[in-house]
């Protein structure tokens, strides 16, 4: 079993930063990918960012320059620095690991999500 617990959110002016963190306790699995997410009013759930335990990131187009993920292995701690936000990025954000045991079963889950609101 994995929890993980998002916090970070909140309302912020357009152009100004929030600094998203993700806590995840297990004690049963290797963690392989951390990443955030968003889901907006009437939109779908879209990738924002991810990292792997080997640092590889992965950005949205819409996010790069922006936003930067990094994590604390120690800490079991994933980070998104949101940097010049916009209304348009008013959304549920939701933290997201990918976990494994070392085969090839690898397994999924969502945080609860937080809140971010942008306001012009």
């Amino acid at each position: 079993q994995v929890q993980l617990v998002e916090s970070g959110g909140g309302l912020v002016q357009s152009g100004g930063s929030l600094r998203l963190s993700c806590v995840a306790s297990t004690s049963s699995f290797s963690i392989y990918v951390m990443g955030w997410y968003r889901q907006g009013p009437m939109n779908e759930r879209e990738l924002v960012a991810t990292i792997s335990s080997a640092d590889k990131l992965n950005y949205a187009d819409s996010v790069k320059g922006r936003f930067f993920i990094s994590r604390s292995d120690a800490q079991n701690t994933v980070y998104l620095q949101m940097n010049n936000l916009k209304t348009e990025e008013t959304a549920v954000y939701y933290c997201k690991a990918l976990v494994g045991t070392g085969s090839s079963v690898t397994y999924q889950y969502w945080g609860q999500g937080t809140q971010v609101t942008v306001s012009a």
